[in-house]
């Protein structure tokens, strides 16, 4: 059985953790430069909004900042990123939901903001259609097709088995089918 040849990503993945044994400092701004628009993006799917996502992003970096260690051990360290950014992003909504009480309001006025951003009409239904995915479902979603996870990737970033990843996928997919038929009419 061979293995899969590495992406470009994974490689250099690997090489930033190499070079973070070695040197934590500079190591930790090319693993910075590498991960941090894939990793905020992720979180603000989570959050809702980009300024909580890069939040998660600065706590995530901190914790890896003072514990290099521990990605380093990790066995498969981009879901292992993963995973601390989703854990990150939970925090902030715990915290958010604490000490905020007009959540609602505040995301739809950004909702609002994002959609006008949406220049053409078929992006914006896939957009909204999306959203309506139960935030299980959307996560996968996200990971599988913006991240280019497999199913095992994905189930080790979220802490979940393969089975239920690839339940909660063809969920989301027929989901999306459904919602999104008219269009192609």
């Amino acid at each position: 059985m061979t293995t899969p040849e590495l992406s470009d990503f994974q490689c250099q993945l690997r090489k930033c953790l190499l070079h973070l044994r070695q040197a934590p400092e500079p190591a930790l701004a090319d693993l910075f430069d590498l991960t941090a628009q894939r990793l905020v993006r992720f979180a603000a799917t989570l959050t809702g909004n980009q300024s909580d996502a890069e939040d998660a992003l600065q706590g995530t970096f901190s914790a890896i900042a003072r514990r290099p260690g521990l990605l380093c051990a990790a066995d498969a360290p981009w879901p292992y990123l993963l995973r601390t950014v989703r854990n990150e992003a939970l925090r902030i909504l715990q915290k958010r939901k604490r000490n905020l009480t007009s959540e609602h309001d505040r995301t739809a006025g950004q909702s609002t903001v994002e959609a006008r951003l949406v220049q053409e009409e078929t992006a914006d239904s896939v957009r909204r259609v999306l959203q309506t995915l139960p935030q299980e479902q959307y996560q996968v979603v996200i990971l599988k097709h913006w991240e280019d996870l497999t199913f095992a990737e994905i189930a080790e970033a979220l802490g979940l088995s393969q089975n239920t990843v690839a339940s909660r996928y063809r969920y989301a997919m027929e989901k999306l089918q459904r919602s999104l038929e008219p269009l192609l009419r």
